[in-house]
Formats: structure tokens, sequence, C-alpha cells
């Protein structure tokens, strides 16, 4: 049964109907077999998922890198990555070779050319303030990439609301072509970041620019796996098998705020799975979220979380959420 074909939405000004689930692909060739992801991508397929998040299908949506001093093994010979067009126009060739399609459907910027507090960092620091590439110029070497018929749309991620308008501004006074997406980090323990002002600059009658949620489970630790450390399935997940990586998420009082959510949902008959996903789900500025999975069997929990859960969910539950929340707030700010 396609149940996700019912549940399409147009992202942004685009003419893009994406399902309101994402397929992330970060666990393929490290967590998984070869064998193992094709038969989770056919398997989302079938059930009418037609966005596919790739980084650096059938909607395809992949991403170019930002500025980065560490990553500079994305390009020939570069002794830092940036955002200006021989980058873009360098990622855009070898993603299109990678992934052997002839367009992109929806071009991402992974995150900003620009310092910005990014992964947990909470404050902007004056201090680190860098030239960038301008916007304007990031938009016309994506305009040259859209009239060669190599990218249909383009987008950001891990953007503020100043970027956000900076380049819809842009886009408006200089004729270039306009983001139709932001792919932000966006959980029932990551909120204050989107909410507090860029839900404002993204609404439909303001910037409409759609929301791509990544981590809605935030690394797979609101399922509530990691609250056991010595459990074996705590062991084999991504946190403990890649030290480091999203430990904010697993922190102290994250794992207090989990507990809390884990609670909630068992007091109202819902796996934690289904009130984390269905939170994300129901967000009038939602458009898709992006859920990744490193076993068929997950893949299914995570879809039926979808299908299963009440939609909406019940106020009762809303109001749990709403008291935890103003307990923890955001518990996995460094």
């Amino acid at each position: 049964m396609k149940f996700f074909m019912s549940h399409y939405k147009k992202l942004g000004d685009s003419d893009l109907l994406i399902s309101e689930v994402t397929l992330g692909t970060m666990t393929f060739g490290e967590q998984n077999t070869e064998k193992e992801a094709h038969d989770m991508l056919s398997y989302s397929f079938d059930q009418g998922i037609n966005i596919l998040d790739t980084a650096e299908i059938i909607i395809l949506a992949t991403k170019v890198a930002g500025y980065s001093e560490r990553s500079t093994f994305l390009r020939d010979n570069a002794k830092v990555v940036r955002v200006d067009a021989a980058n873009i126009k360098g990622s855009v060739e070898k993603s299109l070779k990678r992934l052997s399609t002839d367009y992109i459907d929806l071009l991402q910027i992974h995150w900003p050319d620009r310092y910005v507090a990014l992964f947990g960092e909470y404050s902007y620091n004056p201090t680190k303030w860098r030239p960038g590439v301008p916007f304007e110029d990031q938009l016309k070497a994506f305009q040259e990439l859209i009239d060669e018929g190599k990218v249909r749309y383009i987008g950001v991620s891990n953007e503020t609301s100043y970027g956000v308008m900076e380049f819809v501004h842009a886009a408006k006074t200089q004729g270039l072509p306009k983001i139709v997406s932001i792919q932000n980090s966006y959980s029932l323990i990551v909120r204050c970041r989107f909410e507090v002002d860029l839900v404002e600059v993204c609404h439909p009658n303001n910037c409409n620019v759609g929301l791509l949620a990544y981590s809605p489970l935030a690394g797979g630790v609101l399922t509530g796996k990691y609250l056991d450390a010595n459990a074996e399935i705590s062991k084999r997940s991504r946190l403990n098998l890649f030290p480091g990586y999203m430990a904010r998420c697993n922190a102290s009082l994250a794992k207090q705020a989990t507990n809390g959510y884990v609670k909630l949902a068992k007091k109202h008959g819902l796996t934690p799975v289904q009130l984390a996903l269905g939170f994300v789900r129901d967000r009038p500025f939602t458009a898709s979220s992006i859920i990744g999975a490193t076993t068929m069997d997950q893949l299914k929990e995570n879809l039926d979380a979808f299908t299963s859960a009440p939609r909406p969910l019940p106020q009762e539950v809303l109001d749990g959420i709403e008291d935890l929340f103003k307990r923890y707030k955001d518990p996995a700010i460094l």
C-alpha cells in the first residue's frame, strides 16, 4: 500500500510534490550492506516515498559542502572548500557521475560559506566572522547549472534567518533562482533554533521555504535506546560506534529530557518513535521528515510511526510535550 502517495506536499514555491517522509542515506555503506540498502530503497519507494536525501531520487536531493578547511578531499587540489562557482560546479559534476543521473531535482548548500553557529553551538560568536562568498555570486553559479539542465531547484541547510532572507532578497532583486527548501535539524530536543524566527521567515506568506527536518529522532536518541548504556542495541548504534558523533544529543540533560518523552509516550499508549516522529510530522511548517535506518526493521518501525500514530497527535499528548519543553527547552545545546 502506497500510503505516502496520499500525503504529498508542495515544496516551497517549486512544482515538486514530495512525500512527508524523506529517506536519508547516511548509514548506507558504513552500517549496512549494499543489498540491505537496496532492499530499503525498494521498500521505501513501494510505500510511496519519492524523495531521497544524499550528500556530496523519485526526487533526488543532494548537497554541496559549505566552507571547510578539513573537507578538502572533496575537491581536487583544494586548500579550502568554499561555496563559489568553481566549487559548486565541481561538486555537481561529481554528484551527477556518482548518482548516474543527468540532473538533480534539489541541490542544497550543506552549510553556509560564512561563519554561523552550527551543530549544537547556540550563540553567534562575532569574533569568528569571516568574509563569505556573496549570496548573489552563489545564486549566479546555481543559475548556470539550472540553465544547463543539471539542477532543477536549490535550497539551503543548517541555515539561519539572516541567510534565508539574504538569499531570497538577492533572488528577488537580481532575478536569480530562489531557494525553495531549508534542511535543518528539528526534533523534540532541538526546537528553538527553528521555532524562534525561522518559522516566520519560512512561512508560505513570507519567504515560502519548506522545512526538510533532519534528525527528527535526534540521531536515534529519542527512541530511548541509549538510556541503557549497557544494552546491546545501544552498543551497536551510531553514537557508540562513532564516538563524538552527535554526543550533544546524548549528554546528561538530553538524557533526562529523552527519558521524560519516553515516559510520556508510554503514558498515552504510544511508542517513543511514534511520539517523536508524529510531533515533527504534524508541525505546520514541516514539508518532510528525513529518516534513516540501519536495518529493515528500523525502517519499517519509522514508517509505521507515520501511519499508526494518531493524526494529529491528541491535545493531551501535545500538552505533555509542551510541559517537558518548558522544563528542558533544547537540552542538546552545547
